[in-house]
This record gives C-alpha cells, structure tokens and sequence, in this order.
C-alpha cells in the first residue's frame, strides 16, 4: 500500500498512549529475563548447548499451549485484565528467580519452569494488545499505532539483551532479574489505568465452535495463510539459532557474556533502526512490497551467521542480528495492519491467538530441533537448518497474493483476494 502521508500524523488516545507504554515496559523486563537466562545457564550452572537449547523450549512452550485459550478470553472478556493478571505471573516469577539466585538454590530445571510462568505475559500481550488496538484506535491510525507498538517493542529489543548481559557481566544474574521484575509491575500498574471500551455482550458458544471459527476464517483467507505459514518457518529458523547462538558465541567466537549482550542487542537495534524507516518506506512502495522485506533481510541474515562458521567474527554476529530486526519490523507492522483491517472484531483475539500459536509456538519447535541437532551432530548444522527455514519462509512469501498487494483491502476485499 502507499500510505497516505497524514496516517503517521494521526493523533492517538490516551488509552492507547498508556497501552504503549506498558507494552514497552513489559517487553522490556521479557527482554532483559530473556538475555539473562542462557548466561546464567552457561555461566552459573554450566549448560552446554543442549541444555540452553530445552531452556528456549520452555520459555518459549506457553505460546504453543496458551494462546488459544487466552485468546478466547480476549474474544469473551476484558483484554486489560487479561495483561494485567498474566504480567503479575511474570513478576512473581522473576522474583523466584532472584531469590534462588540469592540462596544459590536455582537449577536448570527451577530456571526453565520458572522462565515458563514468565513467559505467560508475553503470551497475553501478544494476544490482546492487538484485539484491543481497534476498539480505542480509529481505522486511519491502525498502522500508526502498531508502528508505535513496534518501536517500542524495539527499544526493548534494542536495550534489554545487552543491559540483560551487562547486569549480569558486570553485577550478577540477581540485579537483572530484580530489574525485570519491577518493569512488570511498572506495566500491570500503567494498565490499572487504562480504560477499556465496552463490548456487546457474546453469547455463550463451546470453546470449540469458537475456535473453529477462527481456524476456518484463517484458513479459507488467501491472504492470512500464507502470511501465517511465512512466519512460522521465519520463527522456526530464528529459534533453531538462538537456542544454540550463545553456547556458540562463547565457545566458537569465543565472545565474553558483555560481548554476546551486545551481538543479541544489535537485533533491537536493527528494530529501531526499521521501525523509524517504516513510515516512508510504506509511503514508497507498495504494501506486498514492504512485506517482502522482512523475510529477506531475514534470509540475508542467516546467511551471514553462516559464514562465521568459515571467519569466526563479532561483527559478522552482529550483522547478522542488526538484519533479523531491521527487516522483519516492517513483516510485524505490515502483517497486524493487514490481520486488523480484515478480521472483524468479533473473532479478532481469536485469530490473533492463532497467529501467535502457530508463528510463536513454532519457537519451542525450533529450540528444541536447535537442542537435538547440536546433540546428534554440531552447532555447524544447526546454523545450515536455521538457513534452510529461512530460505523457505522468504519463498512462501515471495509466490504469494500479499505479496502483490498495492494497498490494504477492506474487509470485503478479502475473500476474493
């Protein structure tokens, strides 16, 4: 699509306003658990790459098993109360971790359960955020307000896993976890505030029907599947990478844990740098255009982490990260615009839920084939399978519909898309 010029101009709610804000704190604390997590494993408790890789699995399973029963919730009641009590889990948890860290009780199993329960507030931002940007966002602003989602999203990208690395470099594992904690609570208390718009009231259907319905619309969509099936394998590739990245970094770059901080913040940064680019690269090119971006940057990018194999190298880690969040950003703002302008309310947390079960549940997949291929054969194999994954999902793309999208259709566009 050629954006108009004044839909990055349009002026957001205050609803809205206290959304993104707790959005960028909670990812924020996701960020800097996340990046303190495989340090802690490699470096306290002495996992090998196996052992981080089933430690991805479990942070990563509760997109897999929850997001389709909290995205009915988001369809049947308050999409804030939904975030709020998930995030209050993830504060909970992070303290757990920190005490364990005190007491030197924690293990590798206690970390991953624990990264489990953190993980489900992830889980119901992903879900309701976006169910909930249509009903205090006019339609104009959609792309607006996902665009703000998403560099605040990168920010925390950008800034958790090297502060995540440094904290626990610099000070210990405690005073990251401690720090994420109270970022999480800073979120659940920014959305107490928030005021969330009415709702007809849904009739009471089994949790089947109402599931189905979302599958069936996603399904028969020629635009939503194969946007779906490009994200999965997009996912499925990136986690067979990160489950193994830091035992490889430490080991076979030999980079210290500040240094793999720096090379998984790059990844943030490369979000930034494409969220800021996004408003005038809609205005540009087309809107399947700006689709194609993402999956080929992401493409590129394994590539160049490939070739750290032949000249080990920080700067190549560090392309290659920068390149997985510069393009990709634009994927995630394109791909919510287009889900939201075509779904219809009704069953918007249902088949936002199915996106992030099918494209977020293929993390644990990845993290854990990442754990069976570097036990069975080598990090080396790993990185070639990741590549591989990457090179399908820029494939699905590029033969498809979205990708020769001019604009964003209406709803009743979609069907005969």
């Amino acid at each position: 699509m050629h954006a108009t010029p004044s839909s990055s101009r349009v002026a957001l709610p205050a609803a809205f306003q206290r959304l993104a804000w707790s959005n960028l704190v909670a990812q924020s604390a996701e960020q800097i658990s996340l990046a303190a997590a495989p340090l802690v494993a490699v470096f306290a408790l002495g996992a090998d790459a196996r052992g981080t890789g089933l430690l991805q699995t479990a942070q990563t399973l509760p997109f897999l098993l929850l997001s389709i029963p909290l995205g009915v919730w988001a369809d049947r009641r308050s999409r804030r109360t939904l975030m709020a009590l998930a995030e209050s889990l993830r504060v909970v948890a992070m303290l757990c971790v920190l005490m364990l860290l005190l007491t030197h009780a924690l293990n590798l199993p206690l970390l991953g359960v624990l990264g489990f329960i953190a993980a489900t507030g992830t889980v119901a931002y992903n879900v309701a955020a976006p169910s909930l940007v249509p009903s205090i966002v006019s339609r104009e602003a959609y792309a607006s307000a996902n665009g703000r989602l998403e560099l605040a999203r990168s920010v925390a990208y950008s800034a958790g896993p090297a502060l995540g690395g440094l904290l626990v470099g610099w000070i210990g594992a405690g005073w990251a976890y401690g720090c994420a904690a109270g970022l999480s609570a800073l979120a659940v208390a920014l959305l107490a505030g928030l005021r969330e718009p009415p709702r007809a009231p849904v009739p009471a259907r089994h949790f089947m029907h109402e599931l189905r319905d979302g599958m069936r619309f996603v399904w028969h969509d020629a635009l939503l599947l194969p946007m779906l099936a490009t994200a999965v394998f997009f996912n499925l590739g990136f986690f067979v990478l990160q489950a193994v990245y830091v035992a490889y970094a430490v080991h076979r770059l030999g980079l210290s844990a500040s240094a793999v901080g720096i090379t998984l913040g790059a990844y943030g940064v490369g979000m930034v740098c494409g969220a800021l680019a996004a408003p005038a690269t809609a205005r540009r090119l087309a809107f399947g255009r700006v689709l194609m971006i993402g999956p080929s940057c992401g493409l590129l990018a394994s590539l160049v982490m490939v070739a750290t194999l032949v000249a080990p190298s920080f700067w190549l880690a560090l392309l290659s990260f920068f390149l997985l969040g510069v393009g990709p950003i634009l994927w995630v703002v394109g791909s919510t615009t287009l889900r939201q302008a075509i779904t219809p309310q009704r069953m918007m947390g249902r088949v936002s839920a199915l996106n992030s079960t099918a494209t977020y549940g293929a993390r644990p997949a990845g993290a854990l084939l990442g754990a069976l291929i570097s036990a069975h054969w080598s990090v080396d194999a790993c990185l070639v399978v990741a590549a591989a994954a990457f090179l399908v999902q820029a494939s699905i793309i590029a033969m498809s519909p979205a990708a020769r999208l001019a604009r964003i259709p209406e709803q009743q566009h979609a069907a005969a898309c």
